[in-house]
């Protein structure tokens, strides 16, 4: 195509109101009046309903009127079945769809009739933005034809688009985006959209003889104000399968080869500044310029692949991770937001069976890990400049789906080298290596057999760098390998299945990096009371497994259900680029659930179910052990309803005294319940409660309140302030060697017993002048609070009989910041001290960005970031005067501008 003048940047858009939806509309007569030909459907010998295309020499414009002859004379997709509320009725309004094509795209024509216009739900909104008021069409294409990998393009009612990638049959990628047009328009019998989908956004291939294709095809349309569903193509509620129940699209011929090359340049400038910086700091900037250029790229390979890559990508306009105050052992996961690793991330999922109810923590490919901030850090430095990530130098993957079944994607990256500068106690300024260059490799293969009814997979990742520096040697591996194996095989229209898979971990490097390993939160070898682990010093290389298998009642009318068993050995570990966040377990998990996914009396649809789970570790010990009950509704005034409740019986907990022996458990309970408002409604409220408590005391109570008001079909403000309140009387502290202490083999395991308040409130306006021209704006105040009320130790093995510091002869003393706890005084037990823990932790993230797209593909955003943090080594607990104190905090802001142009075919 020919590249396009980049548009300037307009600086006042009107902002155009709109009305409060009108009451429910009835039905529409079975046909209107005249409407063109007859339905031109036919039967295939598979089942499949086809619908023939029509080819076109004149293309038609995409006005969304519909008005031009062709449409008139195009076989037409009608008869729409419910999915909800009335799964196999037929729909309440007449669809009409229609396929044209030419030699580079396809043009669609759907008419939604709808006796009540007015009652039209159109609240705009940006791209891809889900959870609004409108009504909505789809049409949803299987290039592949394997009835498991399908392309779907829809609009709502007031222009705004979704694209979507489906894969597995029921599985949705929502981030991938294509390059398409259409418009809509809103009659007195209804509205009408027209879309023009270039083949070059789709991957199909053409026959060596030229012949006609056929592709899977189905419609879709969503009646906002009834919350009906319904598809030209049934896709029944109870059914878990999509792509797989579509009909044919037939005879379409000469068409052309799309254009091999797309590129989507870039060009960022922003600013970064900074307050109070601390006196002496000869690093930090008060104004920090900075400017990027980079493109991304997409190049056609044969067999129905695609290479993705990105030479020096961008996350400039990436929101903030929200704050959190961790007391546990185990990282904390945040969801990935660069959009070069989020597009097309499911194709690398590997890492779970078909299963309603697992233990698994473990995440394969955790993209987060590419890029990831520096691990090396200077203690002793007075100052240091440390790069948040780690530049990558060069991103590529390669992705798609062979005629055979074969579906691929392999993603390659190259981080670079980075040196970090740093103050020392003696005024020198320093630089020194923090990260090295690194080779990161993951690849995931599957095959379908059986229309996709069994699948056989693989996964690797791979990581490779050389360890130059000694500093480097005990903060990560020379070379991470993970390999593994999976299969599904389902029956009975995928309402049966079983399912399963094998990994296998490697870890090799330094012996101190080892031995760090062994001694981390997953796997903890050091435990002095479990022989089957223990830390070998001399060791150079980790090795570890996990494996699963599920059988399940994935769908039917009323009942589902399945059971999952699951082994992790000790020594397993994909954290170099997965997560997982233990090790050394072995699990049974069970579910069963009712539901009625039909409008009955009172609800729209229900479910209601019970599960179970229970863990050993290799040595035998329980280490979990509970039971759930829990249920959902819709009702029939839309009011959502939810609950759940859990129970555990004692049992041992190994990982509570991080190192230590085994403490046991107290029995704990939990409840928490969920209601939400009508969401049709211009006003939405919604309330969470949650309490959990143990017999030995220890409680958490929580509260969360969102208010979603939309005033006006352009603009949405959503508040969330969520309030919890924790007591833990057994929060770890310390461990030490302590010859006295022989009912924990020597080990003096300090508790704390900590009351802790934490608040955030999260504000969110959306206001959107256009589909294509959005301000959004996000505020997020967060404080936490904990206060160590006292102190303990535990006494013996597998119990959670605890002595108190400062009583019957023991000794605890704070001063300057510092705590010293001693057993048993003047004795023979060794005094512990550590840091006071207590503290105040205040965070704001804010956000604002305004997205322009000025043609399709091309985009310019504005950006504001601002970050706030403060500390304080006290705790406190009355939260209202800290929530004002976070904006007096230390302050951080970027100004960003970024430039998008899409050249493709």
């Amino acid at each position: 195509m020919t590249p396009r003048a980049l548009v300037p940047i307009v600086a006042i858009m009107a902002l155009a109101l709109g009305g409060v939806p009108a009451a429910a509309a009835q039905q529409v007569p079975p046909r209107p009046a005249g409407g063109g030909p007859k339905p031109m459907i036919t039967v295939a010998a598979t089942g499949r309903h086809q619908l023939p295309s029509t080819r076109v020499t004149t293309p038609p414009v995409v006005d969304g009127r519909l008005d031009e002859a062709i449409w008139h004379e195009a076989p037409v997709a009608t008869d729409f079945t419910q999915q909800r509320p009335n799964s196999g009725r037929p729909s309440r309004f007449r669809t009409e769809a229609r396929v044209l094509y030419d030699s580079r795209n396809l043009y669609v024509g759907i008419h939604a009739f709808d006796p009540a216009p007015d009652s039209i739900a159109r609240q705009l909104s940006r791209r891809d933005v889900d959870e609004i008021y409108a009504d909505y069409v789809w049409v949803s294409f299987d290039t592949y034809n394997d009835r498991r990998t399908a392309f779907s393009f829809g609009t709502s009612a007031a222009g705004a688009q979704q694209d979507v990638f489906h894969f597995n049959d029921t599985q949705d990628d929502n981030l991938w985006d294509a390059v398409w047009e259409s418009k809509v328009h809103r009659d007195s019998t209804g509205w009408t959209a027209e879309f023009r989908i270039p083949l070059s956004q789709l991957r199909f291939t053409i026959p060596p003889d030229g012949g006609a294709l056929s592709w899977g095809i189905n419609f879709g349309r969503e009646v906002a104000r009834d919350g009906e569903t319904s598809f030209w193509r049934e896709v029944p509620a109870d059914q878990p399968a999509y792509v797989s129940r579509f009909g044919d699209l037939t005879g379409l011929t000469g068409l052309q080869s799309p254009g091999r090359l797309e590129l989507l340049p870039y060009a960022r400038s922003q600013v970064t500044t900074q307050s109070g910086i601390p006196a002496g700091d000869p690093f930090t900037r008060d104004v920090k310029p900075a400017q990027a250029v980079g493109v991304d790229f997409r190049y056609r390979l044969p067999a129905g692949l695609t290479l993705t890559g990105a030479l020096n990508p961008d996350f400039g306009q990436v929101e903030a991770d929200p704050a959190v105050v961790n007391l546990t052992q185990f990282e904390v996961f945040f969801p990935e937001r660069r959009p070069f690793f989020l597009e097309g991330a499911d194709i690398f999922s590997f890492g779970r069976t078909l299963t309603l109810n697992d233990n698994s923590s473990n995440i394969f490919f955790y993209t987060r890990r590419v890029g990831r901030a520096p691990r090396r850090r200077f203690g002793d430095a007075l100052f240091a400049d440390i790069p948040r990530q780690t530049p990558i130098l060069g991103s590529a993957k390669v992705s798609g789906k062979t005629d055979g079944g074969l579906s691929v994607g392999v993603l390659a990256a190259v981080t670079s080298q980075e040196s970090g500068r740093w103050l020392d106690t003696l005024g020198n300024v320093r630089r020194d290596m923090v990260e090295p260059r690194s080779e990161q490799v993951v690849a995931r293969l599957r095959q379908d057999f059986r229309d996709g009814n069994t699948v056989v997979g693989s996964f690797t990742s791979y990581v490779n760098r050389e360890l130059t520096d000694d500093a480097l040697r005990p903060l990560m591996p020379n070379r991470a390998l993970v390999g593994g194996l999976d299969f599904e095989h389902a029956w009975d229209s995928r309402t049966w299945a079983i399912s399963g898979l094998w990994a296998t971990t490697r870890s090799d490097g330094d012996t101190r990096f080892i031995r760090g390993l062994q001694r981390a939160a997953p796997r903890l070898f050091q435990r002095p009371d479990a022989p089957w682990l223990g830390v070998d010093s001399a060791a150079t290389q980790l090795t570890g497994s996990y494996a699963a298998l599920s059988f399940a009642k994935l769908a039917g009318k009323r009942w589902l259900g399945s059971v999952t068993l699951e082994q992790t050995t000790p020594g397993f570990d994909l954290n170099e680029l997965g997560f997982g966040t233990r090790a050394d377990f072995r699990t049974f998990s069970t579910l069963l659930s009712y539901r009625n996914p039909s409008q009955s009396r009172w609800f729209r649809e229900y479910s209601v179910g019970t599960g179970t789970t229970a863990s050993w570790n290799f040595g035998g010990d329980k280490i979990e052990e509970r039971h759930a009950l829990f249920g959902e509704a819709l009702t029939n005034n839309f009011i959502s309803l939810g609950f759940d409740g859990f129970y555990s019986p004692s049992y041992g907990d190994d990982r509570t005294t991080r190192g230590g022996v085994l403490t046991q458990l107290p029995a704990f309970w939990r409840l928490s319940g969920r209601v939400r408002s009508d969401s049709r409604k211009p006003v939405i409220a919604a309330l969470s409660l949650g309490w959990r408590a143990d017999a030995s005391g220890k409680s958490i109570t929580s509260a969360g309140v969102e208010l979603d008001v939309r005033p006006v079909p352009a603009l949405r403000l959503r508040v969330s302030p969520q309030l919890d309140l924790r007591f833990d009387n057994a929060q770890w502290v310390a461990n030490a060697a302590d010859p006295t202490a022989t009912g924990t083999a020597g080990i003096r395991t300090v508790l704390g017993e900590v009351r802790q308040n934490e608040l955030s409130i999260t504000t969110r306006v959306d206001w959107t002048f256009t589909p294509y021209l959005s301000l959004q704006m996000v505020a997020q105040p967060f404080i936490s609070a904990g206060q160590f009320e006292r102190f303990t130790w535990l006494r013996q093995r597998g119990t959670f009989d605890r002595g108190t510091f400062g009583a019957n002869g023991s000794t605890v003393v704070r001063s300057a910041g510092a705590v010293t706890v001693d057993a048993d005084g003047a004795g023979p037990a060794t005094p512990v001290t550590f840091g006071d823990p207590d503290f105040t932790v205040r965070a704001m993230r804010g956000n604002a960005v305004l997205r322009w797209e000025y043609a399709p593909g091309c985009t310019v955003f504005f950006v504001w970031q601002q970050q706030r943090e403060g500390f304080d080594p006290t705790a406190q607990l009355a939260l209202g005067q800290q929530l004002f104190d976070v904006y007096r905090d230390r302050m951080t802001n970027v100004f960003l501008i970024k430039a998008t142009y899409w050249i493709g075919p």
